[in-house]
């Protein structure tokens, strides 16, 4: 039998022997007593300081989040204005070559009107002003619609064309260049934006990492102050009862230590998420869930009553209240209620509550005692079969005790099996 197992046995004979003998324990020695008043007063005071910096952390942790949403939507913005900006000056160019080309074809156009000009006036008996002129010559120009227009007319009003083509395109260049501008000035506008975000994000990262190291030390500090007053008062809250009970219950069962760290640490991280609800609670929600899918769930509902009456037994017998915290109801369809470190069900403990009374000698086992829970866990899993680390065996333990297979469960397990030693570093 482990080694406190035996110390509690003998600590009980010991208050046996006492009562026996007339001589009675009723109270700590008052030096004592002060020392656990003073020690109280101390976790006291460093809890209200650990929930002051776990505030502080939690604020400017929505802080920071808060600059990286901003961060990222400036980045997008930046990225975005690049690419109008880039487009812009694409564009730009473009234009600049389509008014160069056009300046090519209206000077074109220029050298074939003058040819014209040029080549009407040697041909003709008189210069091209007499020949315009000239009355009868006129006649037939001005009768004739088809000689209305003369080749020259027709160049000068394709010329025409071209310029105002030329004109349009040049107000278009000067209008992207407009757009550019403002897109370069926005970029510059939203770079220092940028510039600032990154130094706010950087002095609230340390900020954060400065309030994380408090909380760190806090945490440590209440950790050491609770095995203080543990160790005065006897009660078992810490990590070294942790070990000190994985130990008798491996000893006792031959179910690897690392194993039941695995299962602790996934089940209940090592007794710290043990539930938070009353049993009121978990019926209330329970009940509405699983009324949502009628009438198949009716046996569900009875083990639900069934469980609760065997609860308040359990309570009742450990002097605790109806009001005692066992774990929530899942999202899922199923109940919540399980009890202690372990996470036994109360009809499951109840099964196992002579077993857990032979190892530990307690008349009453608890399934929130470090020692009961821990055994009752033990003694499961070795009826699991899991009295080795082995990964086949931890698989078919780790469906038997959830009740089915879960991979991040299973992972978890097999990797805390192995490296369980970090859990105390």
């Amino acid at each position: 039998m482990g080694t406190k197992i035996n110390k509690l046995r003998s600590a009980s004979f010991l208050f046996s022997f006492l009562v026996a003998s007339g001589i009675f324990l009723t109270t700590l020695p008052v030096s004592a007593e002060d020392d656990a008043d003073e020690i109280k007063d101390d976790i006291s005071d460093v809890e209200k300081k650990l929930k002051a910096a776990e505030a502080k952390k939690k604020a400017l942790e929505a802080e920071l989040a808060g600059i990286n949403a901003s961060l990222s939507s400036t980045q997008r913005a930046i990225a975005e204005t690049q690419i109008r900006i880039s487009q812009a000056a694409n564009t730009i160019e473009r234009k600049e070559a389509e008014v160069a080309l056009l300046e090519e074809q209206i000077e074109g156009k220029k050298g074939v009107i003058a040819g014209l000009m040029r080549e009407l006036y040697y041909q003709g008996e008189w210069p091209l002003p007499r020949i315009l002129i000239a009355e009868e010559q006129f006649t037939d120009v001005v009768n004739d619609p088809d000689r209305l227009l003369t080749v020259g007319e027709k160049i000068s009003s394709a010329l025409t064309a071209l310029a105002l083509t030329k004109a349009d395109t040049e107000s278009q260049k000067l209008s992207l260049e407009d757009a550019k501008k403002d897109h370069e000035a926005l970029l510059q506008k939203k770079s220092i934006e940028k510039n600032v975000l990154v130094s706010d994000q950087q002095e609230t990262l340390e900020d954060v990492e400065d309030v994380a190291k408090t909380v760190a030390r806090l945490k440590k500090e209440l950790a050491e102050l609770q095995g203080d007053l543990a160790t005065l008062t006897g009660k078992s809250y810490n990590a070294k009862d942790i070990r000190e009970a994985v130990e008798d219950a491996s000893d006792e069962t031959g179910v690897p230590e690392g194993v039941l760290y695995g299962f602790l640490k996934m089940e209940t991280n090592l007794g710290a998420n043990t539930g938070q609800c009353t049993y009121a609670e978990v019926e209330k929600v329970s009940i509405a869930r699983y009324k949502k899918y009628g009438s198949k769930y009716k046996a569900s509902i009875n083990l639900l009553y069934k469980r609760k009456e065997i609860f308040y037994d359990i309570v009742d017998a450990l002097g605790y209240n109806k009001s005692k915290k066992v774990s929530c109801s899942p999202n899922y369809i199923g109940q919540g209620g399980a009890m202690g470190v372990a996470q036994f069900m109360s009809d499951v403990w109840r099964g196992y509550e002579s077993e857990i009374r032979s190892k530990t000698g307690h008349k009453n086992p608890d399934p929130w005692s470090l020692t009961d829970g821990v055994m009752a866990m033990a003694i499961k899993l070795r009826k699991a079969g899991a009295t080795s680390d082995k990964e086949a065996t931890i698989r078919k333990a780790s469906i038997n005790y959830l009740g089915a297979f879960n991979a991040h469960y299973y992972n978890g397990i097999v990797y805390w099996s192995k490296n369980y030693k970090k859990l105390f570093n």
